[in-house]
């Protein structure tokens, strides 16, 4: 049996707009999503801001009520059987808040075992594996205060776990966390599922995703436009080649003529410090590189390379025709 099943999903808020004049409307965050997930999966949840995927979560965690639909943890329906879902799971969010700053990381974790209810006599034991795990042993012992942020984001983790629970949400843990870090914090998540763990992760990175999930969901508008396996996504583009070209000055005039390029399949412009970047999706990028760059006669260019898809470009691609 599936360890999370949504079926028919839906979240409905009334935002207020005006100033003078305020009127109630209708936003519907989340339509009708339908996805499960397995025992000891990690599991993906991606989209891009305002999506659905946060409000998502906090319908599985209890801290949101669906307006429609259904959805089971652990075979506990969120709805009407509140206290047991939260008991089996944990929820780590990204950013600084949920820990005190003047206390050590090893007096942090003692708090929240007595607030999750872990048995004494088990804290001692539970904590020292848990700094074992998120790589914070020999380090617990230093004010939070001190910490940097992807040490945090790994107390953060250990914190969701002292309560042992066979589902982790992973609300964009590596979020501001820079790359040494973000790394460290990967090799965290990784470990959790090798421990038995069923983890629900939610992420901007797309290397991350691809590193990470066994498989994802992609979300936009509030709906769920794909679903497989990493490779499976990436399949959807993979008949294809992509070729990025830096561009110095402006060039919105040409981009009609570079989609009319033969073999041209998308083009996608991304803004970048002193360049734009040119990202073409091409069925051949041999033939159909010299008619880009063509196109492009006359402007001032810099690096020109062409790659295989990623799974960063099936995500723009299904999150742009959605």
């Amino acid at each position: 049996m599936p360890v999370i099943e949504v079926e028919g999903l839906r979240r409905t808020y009334t935002a207020r707009t005006g100033i003078r004049r305020s009127a109630r409307q209708p936003v519907e965050a989340v339509k009708g999503i339908s996805f499960e997930v397995e025992r000891g999966e990690l599991f993906g949840l991606l989209g891009p801001n305002g999506a659905g995927k946060t409000t998502t979560i906090k319908m599985l965690i209890t801290l949101l009520l669906p307006t429609a639909g259904s959805a089971r943890v652990l075979g506990h329906d969120v709805v009407a059987e509140p206290r047991e879902v939260r008991r089996r799971i944990g929820y780590v969010f990204g950013g600084d808040r949920g820990l005190y700053e003047r206390l050590s990381g090893l007096d942090n974790l003692r708090y929240f075992a007595e607030l999750y209810g872990v048995e004494p006599r088990e804290q001692k034991a539970r904590i020292a594996e848990l700094l074992e795990l998120v790589g914070l042993a020999g380090r617990e012992g230093e004010r939070v205060e001190g910490y940097s942020r992807g040490m945090r984001q790994r107390l953060h983790i250990a914190r969701g776990l002292l309560h042992r629970p066979e589902v982790v949400f992973l609300d964009e843990p590596s979020i501001g966390i820079d790359p040494v870090g973000a790394r460290e914090l990967r090799d965290t998540v990784a470990n959790l599922t090798a421990q038995g763990v069923t983890v629900l992760l939610t992420t901007h990175y797309m290397f991350e995703a691809d590193e990470l999930c066994d498989r994802i969901a992609v979300i936009a508008g509030g709906r769920i436009v794909a679903e497989g396996t990493p490779a499976a996504l990436k399949d959807r583009v993979s008949d294809g080649h992509v070729v990025e070209i830096e561009v110095f000055d402006a060039f919105d005039d040409r981009l009609d003529s570079v989609r009319r390029v033969a073999g041209v399949d998308s083009v996608v412009v991304e803004d970048g410090d002193r360049a734009q970047l040119l990202v073409v999706r091409t069925d051949a990028a041999a033939t159909s590189t010299p008619g880009v760059l063509s196109a492009l006669d006359g402007l001032t260019l810099g690096r020109v390379s062409t790659r295989e898809p990623t799974l960063e470009d099936a995500y723009v691609e299904l999150v742009r025709d959605a």
